[in-house]
């Protein structure tokens, strides 16, 4: 079984088809780090127009480097959300179109859910297993226990920490995207010279904030001398809000497991997501694992960002289930994976 999967859910137009065989038989990835450059951040007005203007070509890419043909495939699938909602529409009416011109099945991926199954594709990881999904947009503790079924532990109650590095990156003029800029700026700093918290540290239940942590990185920067920073102040408050960070997401996770681990003593410890690219976070993730005696599985750095294979992926895992659906089907802004669990107490929940 071969199945073409298209992302467009927030500023990569990307394109893949992957076997169930777990091959990837193409994975084509357009950034649109170009456009969005000039305002430090994604305009959705800009990103949908560059989906437009792409997503054709890259599909026609990913067919070509699969080398497979339209006769080869056998079910389109798109994110249908969540993500921005002028993006999201290029990619499903793409994939409805293509569906009904080739007279193939459609298949409406959620965003969240090709993160949270792309280590069945790199590590056959089976279920149960939990799950630390961070992004720019999200960041949740979730026990996958299969396809389409979720149960949620912890999330953020304001900024995800993908956001946090980024909009730390913009105080500190190291321009966008901010996540691989603070880890590069972080390799020749200390992590022990600016003194920051380390948000819900102690706190019941695994819940994450971060937005306490971006206030005092602009009250340390407003506490330095006036004038330009020097170097060696910009790369020590990555080193010390990277480490913020990893601690954070390490004590947090650290209870999620207590919990996965009261039903299943044995597992894995899945990280995914864009943050997930962040070596320094998955080593000390790794060795968390380690210590509480779970196997650590976490996708190649190319996997962990967005890209067409994990939505293709996630398009195999429903398609084998006869998990299909109709060209009427709604894209949608917000879409989560575990409609049931309550909202965190605090504003912006990510869901």
């Amino acid at each position: 079984m071969r199945v073409l999967g298209i992302e467009t859910s927030c500023d990569e137009t990307a394109a893949a088809v992957v076997s169930d065989g777990r091959e990837v038989l193409s994975n084509v990835v357009h950034q649109q780090l170009a456009d969005h450059q000039p305002f430090a951040g994604v305009v959705p007005e800009v990103a949908a127009r560059a989906h437009l203007d792409q997503v054709g070509r890259v599909v026609q890419a990913a067919l070509d480097q699969s080398g497979v043909g339209w006769d080869g495939i056998d079910a389109v699938a798109a994110t249908a959300g969540p993500g921005l909602i002028g993006g999201v529409l290029v990619g499903v009416m793409t994939g409805k179109a293509l569906a009904a011109a080739r007279g193939l099945p459609f298949v409406a991926v959620n965003h969240l859910e090709a993160h949270a199954l792309t280590a069945r594709l790199t590590d056959d990881v089976a279920f149960p297993y939990l799950l630390l999904l961070v992004s720019g947009g999200h960041c949740q503790l979730l026990v996958v226990e299969g396809v389409g079924r979720y149960r949620r532990l912890g999330t953020t109650i304001d900024d995800a920490v993908g956001e946090a590095f980024d909009k730390t990156a913009k105080m500190l003029g190291l321009g966008y995207p901010g996540g691989p800029a603070v880890e590069r700026a972080a390799r020749a700093g200390d992590p022990t010279r600016f003194d920051l918290p380390r948000p819900l540290k102690g706190r019941a239940g695994c819940d994450f904030s971060f937005s306490g942590l971006k206030t005092r990185v602009r009250m340390a920067i407003e506490g330095l001398p006036p004038g330009p920073m020097a170097d060696t102040d910009i790369t020590d408050l990555c080193a010390s809000f990277q480490a913020a960070v990893a601690d954070t997401l390490a004590e947090r996770t650290g209870r999620a497991i207590e919990m996965f681990q009261a039903d299943h003593p044995a597992g894995t410890l899945v990280v995914a997501g864009g943050v997930a690219a962040n070596q320094a976070i998955r080593a000390r993730l790794q060795d968390l694992a380690a210590k509480r005696g779970l196997a650590f599985a976490v996708p190649a750095p190319a996997l962990c960002t967005d890209n067409g294979a994990m939505v293709a992926w996630a398009g195999v895992e429903r398609f084998r289930l006869g998990l299909t659906d109709g060209l009427d089907f709604r894209p949608r802004p917000r879409w989560p994976l575990d409609p049931d669990a309550p909202k965190a107490i605090g504003a912006g929940v990510k869901a």
